[in-house]
């Protein structure tokens, strides 16, 4: 809806302005308040508040000018309202991030502002009345020990995590505590015993000072390419230790800056400094559920773009930490580690090695651990939904053999969705590392109202589980990255992944009133990229994988029917619209399917191809899955699509996936990823690299990728028609103007040029590890007191929580490991871990 209506102005409160809201239309809002309340305790979301309020006002003229008041503000902010007769209690957005909860009596009108907890309360009484007045039900609070460290305030610095922090080191630094913390954490700069940076004899701010200003003096006389070595005696005296750089020119410039730092700081200049220095040469990540591995996993359960988003990672990184350690001067070599699970039955993957190199790389391996348990090692796949109980052991285990193979402990560990996030978390807490978290996707926001529903959706999902490994993993992260600001504070209309955390219950379990601050500091953009010598633009014919074209062709136009492809296309002139995606409900592809069947203009332009799955249902172990292969096989035959669908099983040869991309885009074709919900969305990267014009979900991610009409389309998942007319008239604008087409994919290019890049990600990842070191000392007395209550509620809920969950009985004892292992990384060393217990 527009609204011409003023908004509130930051000084006022929802509590403040209502009730002179409600005295616009006094007449009206009695009556649309007794409309609410008649049918007693329930939960209704806006689109149910305006709907009653049209059936209360049936003069839309009335209406409209009612609703172009503050009144129309205040509701078009609502979530959702809890109803309690007499009592309307309402949870209000005013801006990203921003909430505000109010009750209305529909008697008198009569307003009150009320507590998140005191919200959450009215909104369980439509579930368990009981639970709801119990003054002694579990609440959550992991806001308590953050009232000293300092955090955002306004809506659009969400995400910018990083730079506030500078910022505020920026302001602080000059203090004589801060100032000396930083001389004490350069002291403690070392890597396998080897001091970096300065030693004991400059052990003071004033020393450093001292020492900075001769040595400057006596660089200034030094060629610029001078070798460090050429200095490093004498520099040692003055009391500096390698890491300042490989030459004058390096050393003088990350002294110049300490320097200013020292005396006159700024934001850039602290990012810099603590990005440059020699702190991380062993990188730990965690990626635990589904089949982990180089080929022939994609497609699999569980497996997807996550492991396509960490081995492009990897390799980003690794050019990143050697390009640094060799301008740092040193000689140390970096170790990056995939930690995964160890599934002995993998399907004909190398998901049954302990040890493998990562492709395009020499200093990364990935280590998979298997899943012990009292009975041995657990044999099958099992779904990330059912995978909790495994997770402690695995911890224990997987810490164990990191610290083995990396002979000591990492400087950096980051995890990845709930699973790997939470194993991150207990290593970190025990190892005393800094932590990155990376959700990729935060199941909360994919199912509607899976909070307060979580007893009627547990024995399935066991949400209980994972919302709570979420909140411990996102509390315990010293910084979390996310790949856009939707995933963290979502959009003026929706809230975001994390937003939806801020304050949610789980009625007869625990109510959460603070769950996780999307202004803390904690929280970065870095947008992943795609690897580039896979997807890249179509029109680069050299580069090409020509070995890959006939079998593509087979792949979209044969018309046997076989395991890997069903359905044909009769018109092979006409251009293609694609996806590529898991086949589950968020990913909607049966929901492209329908929108395709149901659009005959469409259907007269396009043929339609979806890559994803297999076909026969009863061959899947996941629940969901076998749930939209039923669906899709309906659909085709509800519409009649044999002739203009191809239904392609789920395809696991990146490269020839690339090849798949641009041979759709020579067709003229075009790419759509309908998810309900896509936290980033890595194939609509793919897509824009190959060249190919993408529509992508309005909701998410994409819709920062993409600007829409420019470089793309947006397209809302939850308004079919209106979709599938608007892929209908882009394809019906190219054949009018076949330049339009070549328009939008170059305009797409460009936009990946100038912000997805992983060499872009890898500076951000790192200068966070660097930054965000410093940064958890500075305030170590209350990052300890925040782990206390994590400990607290992990030993005493998710623990119970877990041992309520049953475990598979598909056992056999242990395997021998795998006789081939890199020597040079098994050398043994004792380490006794203790978790959270």
């Amino acid at each position: 809806m527009a609204l011409s209506s003023p908004v509130l102005k930051r000084s006022e409160t929802i509590a403040n302005t209502m009730p002179d809201a409600l005295r616009e239309s006094r007449y009206h809002m009695k009556r649309c308040f007794m409309k609410y309340v008649e049918k007693g305790k329930r939960v209704m979301k806006v689109h149910q508040l305006m709907d009653e309020m049209e059936k209360v006002i049936e003069d839309k003229a009335e209406r409209s000018q009612l609703l172009e008041g503050l009144l129309g503000y205040i509701l078009c902010t609502t979530q959702e309202a809890a109803i309690v007769p007499p009592d309307v209690a309402f949870a209000v957005r005013p801006s990203p991030g921003c909430w505000e909860y109010v009750k209305v009596n529909s008697n008198d009108l009569s307003v009150d502002g009320i507590s998140a907890a005191e919200y959450l309360k009215f909104k369980e009484m439509s579930v368990d009345e009981n639970w709801a007045k119990d003054e002694n039900a579990l609440e959550i609070d992991f806001r308590a020990t953050d009232h000293s460290l300092p955090h955002l305030t306004m809506p659009p610095s969400v995400g910018n995590g990083i730079k506030y922090v500078s910022k505020f080191l920026t302001s602080k630094i000059n203090s004589p505590g801060t100032a000396q913390s930083l001389v004490d954490y350069l002291l403690s700069l070392n890597h396998q015993g080897e001091k970096f940076m300065i030693n004991d004899s400059i052990n003071t701010v004033s020393k450093l000072q001292a020492a900075l200003v001769i040595a400057k003096a006596a660089l200034s006389k030094l060629p610029r390419e001078t070798p460090f070595q050429s200095f490093e005696m004498r520099f040692k005296e003055w009391g500096f230790e390698k890491g300042w750089g490989d030459n004058a020119e390096r050393v003088e410039e990350m002294m110049h800056s300490l320097s200013e730092i020292l005396q006159a700081p700024d934001p850039l200049n602290i990012e810099t400094f603590f990005g440059k220095l020699p702190i991380i040469f062993k990188v730990v990540l965690f990626s635990v559920h589904g089949y982990f591995g180089q080929s022939d996993v994609l497609g699999l359960p569980d497996t997807g773009g996550q492991v396509v988003y960490i081995l492009d990672q990897v390799v980003a990184l690794e050019e990143e930490l050697l390009l640094r350690i060799k301008q740092r001067g040193l000689n140390a070599k970096p170790q990056i580690l995939i930690v995964t699970r160890l599934i002995p039955d993998a399907k004909g993957t190398k998901c049954n090695v302990e040890l493998e190199p990562v492709a395009k790389t020499k200093h990364c391996h990935i280590l998979r651990v298997p899943f012990n348990t009292d009975n041995g090692v657990l044999q099958q796949w099992v779904s990330r939904f059912d995978i909790y109980p495994y997770l402690e052991r695995f911890a224990q285990d997987a810490s164990k053999r990191i610290i083995e193979v990396m002979e000591g402990k990492p400087d950096l560990i980051v995890g990845n969705y709930t699973d790997g996030n939470l194993v991150a978390s207990l290593m970190a807490s025990k190892l005393d590392t800094t932590l990155g978290t990376i959700a990729h996707a935060l199941e909360k926001t994919k199912y509607e109202d899976s909070d307060i529903k979580w007893k009627e959706l547990d024995p399935k999902y066991h949400f209980s589980c994972q919302f709570s490994a979420d909140l411990i993993a996102m509390n315990s992260a010293d910084f979390i990255i996310t790949s856009t600001y939707q995933e963290i504070a979502g959009s003026h209309d929706r809230p975001g992944q994390y937003e939806s955390h801020t304050a949610f219950t789980m009625p007869g379990l625990y109510r959460v009133v603070n769950g996780i601050n999307v202004f803390s500091p904690k929280f970065n953009i870095a947008s992943p990229g795609a690897d580039q010598t896979v997807y890249f633009p179509y029109t680069q014919k050299e580069e090409r994988f020509s070995e890959f074209g006939p079998s593509v062709e087979e792949l979209l136009f044969s018309d046997i029917q076989n395991t890997e492809h069903i359905g044909h296309l009769e018109d092979k002139t006409k251009p293609i619209i694609f996806s590529m995606a898991r086949l589950d409900t968020v990913k909607n592809l049966a929901g492209l399917t329908e929108w395709y069947g149901k659009n005959k203009r469409l259907r007269g332009l396009v043929n339609l191809v979806i890559v994803g799955a297999f076909f026969d249902p009863s061959k899947s172990k996941d629940r969901e899955e076998a749930t939209e292969i039923k669906k899709m096989h309906s659909l085709i035959e509800k519409y009649n699509l044999k002739g203009q669908m191809r239904w392609i099983a789920a395809q696991t040869d990146r490269k020839r996936n690339g090849e798949l991309y641009r041979y759709i885009a020579d067709t003229r074709g075009a790419f759509v990823q309908p998810a309900l919900y896509e936290a980033f969305g890595l194939t609509v990267i793919e897509a824009m690299n190959s060249g190919l014009p993408t529509f992508a979900t309005s909701q998410g991610g994409p819709a920062e990728i993409i600007a829409d009409g420019v470089s793309g389309f947006h397209i809302d998942p939850f308004n079919g028609d209106e979709s599938s007319n608007k892929l209908a008239d882009f394809f019906q604008k190219c054949k009018e103007d076949p330049e339009y087409w070549t328009r939008i994919s170059i305009q797409g290019l460009q936009r990946i040029d100038e912000c997805y890049t992983w060499k872009i990600y890898a500076n951000k990842m790192l200068n966070m590890g660097c930054v965000y070191g410093f940064w958890r000392k500075l305030y170590d007395k209350e990052k300890e007191a925040k782990m206390r209550y994590i400990q607290m509620f992990y030993n005493l809920e998710f623990r119970r929580l877990v041992s309520n969950m049953a475990v598979k009985k598909e056992q056999r004892p242990q395997q021998e490991e795998p006789k081939e292992k890199p020597k040079q990384l098994l050398r043994k060393r004792t380490s006794k871990l203790t978790f959270w217990r």
